[in-house]
């Protein structure tokens, strides 16, 4: 109900101001070139889904968003803020933009508390008391009030993600990335990392997820991108990529027969 509801608030959202604008992105490795001329637009309290094949340039395209991977070409602008300008700041970026990776990326010399602390205190410059404080909640929030002692050795892989999770929400970002958040998990703990994404889109954080989980995607996302060889070629509500796709390859990715739809309403933001 709870993510229903949150789509229904996200699919106005195109009406306001774009938060994140993608112009001619390109990125190379080499000769490989693994983003062609991205464009799209992105807005405030959407949640977009990325799906594609491996290898197609999904989290590469995630990784461009924050500066993870210096684009080859083309503009990228969050929020106002052209961060493929010159001297760009990066901890102001990533204090916007919170990310979740594949491999949850904790200090395993950290208790969980720490580990979420850590970046508040030293980039928002919270005092002890109020980065505690904060820990907790966003601990007791992903449903682990009880791990905050706990050293990430001691904890599953779904625990794991979770206190990552809660780790980028410490930041109070405006957007979340997540790639691939359950690709290193055993099949039992994946669905207790994707309810508190729920809970989080939920909330109307603006959202791109990388995800393979094809059922979850269509469940949260308000919007789907197909990327194929580094192009997108489907950008539409869930329910028309995946059951109505207007190329062939998509119809063959989602497994629909039939000739080409000419579904209504396919969006070209």
């Amino acid at each position: 109900m709870a993510v229903n509801k949150a789509k229904e608030v996200a699919q106005s959202s195109t009406e306001r101001p774009a938060i994140i604008t993608v112009a001619n992105l390109k990125k190379q490795f080499g000769s490989n070139r693994v983003l062609r001329d991205i464009d799209v637009e992105i807005h405030e309290g959407e949640v977009v889904v990325v799906v594609g094949s491996s290898g197609s340039g999904k989290s590469t395209f995630l990784r461009c968003l924050n500066l993870l991977e210096t684009p080859t070409g083309g503009r990228i602008v969050i929020d106002g803020v052209e961060t493929t300008a010159p001297r760009v700041d990066l901890n102001a970026l990533r204090q916007k933009v919170g990310m979740v990776f594949q491999s949850f990326n904790l200090f395993p010399n950290l208790s969980v508390l720490d580990n979420i602390k850590l970046a508040p205190r030293k980039l928002r410059k919270l005092s002890d008391q109020a980065a505690t404080r904060l820990a907790k909640k966003l601990l007791a929030d992903v449903g682990l009030a009880d791990k905050a002692g706990a050293f990430p050795s001691q904890l599953s892989g779904g625990q794991k993600q979770r206190v990552a999770i809660a780790r980028a929400l410490a930041m109070e970002p405006d957007i979340m990335l997540f790639d691939e958040p359950t690709s290193a998990l055993d099949p039992e703990m994946i669905g207790e990392v994707l309810d508190v994404i729920r809970e989080v889109a939920a909330k109307g954080m603006t959202m791109v997820i990388v995800t393979h989980e094809m059922k979850f995607a269509r469940e949260v996302a308000t919007r789907m991108i197909f990327l194929d060889k580094g192009e997108i070629i489907e950008n539409g509500p869930p329910e028309q990529v995946m059951d109505h796709p207007v190329t062939e390859r998509a119809r063959k990715f989602f497994g629909v027969s039939g000739k080409r739809s000419a579904a209504p309403g396919r969006s070209s933001s």
